[in-house]
């Protein structure tokens, strides 16, 4: 009735033992490495920005250009072999001239300035966060009629003013952009910086997407609608149409009665609008698009 609680104990026991006898194994390899790598860390010292062991020490490793097997480098540093083949790691020293810190320029501002003629004048005052508090200074200081509130910054010599592009400015410009590149390569070969149609091309399409609408992706031919601006050599201008969906359009998911009726309608509408902002416009083909010609002055 005793044997098999004798064998339950005695292989408690043995598994006991085992178990001690790793532990301690393992506890006195992970001394012997570390220690090992103590006096690794002794022997090698690197001098703060040269890379040269101190006055009265050895050298630190082979030269530049000589790396003998079981060496490694690092950053400039070398490292000692142990005697295991295992190199220890060396940390380098911060560099001597420290962290290079830009200071930061000065921020643009809004400011009251007395423009005269061409030149801008004197600053009179700021700077101001934003133009209503630039503005009701101006009027509540009883300044000249000249000051104007400029956004900028202000000279290093504080004699004047450095006028920057107002961030506004630049978000537009920036989507004005996108949209411009949406034009057909029939304009490549006609867009220049002195023409008169590349002119009038930009002031349509900024009046257009002013007005809340989008030219039409002529150059990825996608399936959305919008304003097409199509060249027109013969005229001497730019014809102003409606593309609808490729779902309208190509597809005929409406049929095609409805299709012209949006055509129509659309150029109708785009007509109106290109008057109300000032372009003159000329019918321009039976589906009702209009033709913006280039004016005497723009020419």
């Amino acid at each position: 009735m005793l044997f098999w609680p004798t064998v339950a104990v005695l292989g408690f026991t043995v598994l006991a033992c085992l178990v001690i006898a790793l532990g301690t194994s393992s506890t006195a390899r992970y001394e012997f490495e570390r220690n090992l790598l103590q006096a690794a860390r002794q022997q090698v010292v690197v001098a703060p920005g040269t890379g040269h062991a101190p006055a009265g020490g050895g050298p630190v490793g082979p030269p530049a250009d000589d790396h003998p097997r079981g060496t490694t480098r690092s950053g400039g540093a070398a490292a000692q072999e142990r005697p295991n083949g295992r190199g220890a790691a060396v940390g380098l020293a911060d560099h001597p001239a420290g962290k290079r810190v830009v200071e930061p320029g000065p921020a643009a501002a809004w400011w009251l300035v007395e423009e005269l003629g061409e030149q801008s004048g004197e600053i009179m005052r700021g700077p101001f966060p934003d133009r209503i508090d630039a503005d009701w200074a101006a009027l509540s200081g009883g300044l000249s009629a000249v000051t104007r509130a400029v956004y900028g910054v202000q000279r290093a010599d504080g004699a004047g003013l450095v006028r920057w592009q107002l961030p506004q400015e630049r978000a537009w410009l920036s989507e004005l952009g996108d949209q411009l590149d949406r034009l057909a390569d029939d304009w490549d070969t006609l867009l220049s910086d002195e023409d008169s149609l590349t002119s009038l091309v930009v002031e349509v399409a900024a009046a257009l997407v002013e007005a809340g609408l989008t030219l039409h992706d002529c150059t990825r031919d996608g399936p959305a609608g919008g304003v097409c601006l199509t060249p027109e050599a013969g005229h001497r201008g730019i014809v102003v149409s409606w593309h609808r969906h490729d779902r309208m359009s190509l597809q005929q998911a409406r049929g095609a009665a409805l299709d012209a009726a949006v055509q129509r309608t659309m150029n109708a509408a785009l007509a109106d609008l290109l008057t109300q902002l000032g372009f003159g416009i000329v019918p321009f083909g039976p589906s009702g698009c209009s033709l913006v010609p280039v004016t005497e002055q723009e020419a």
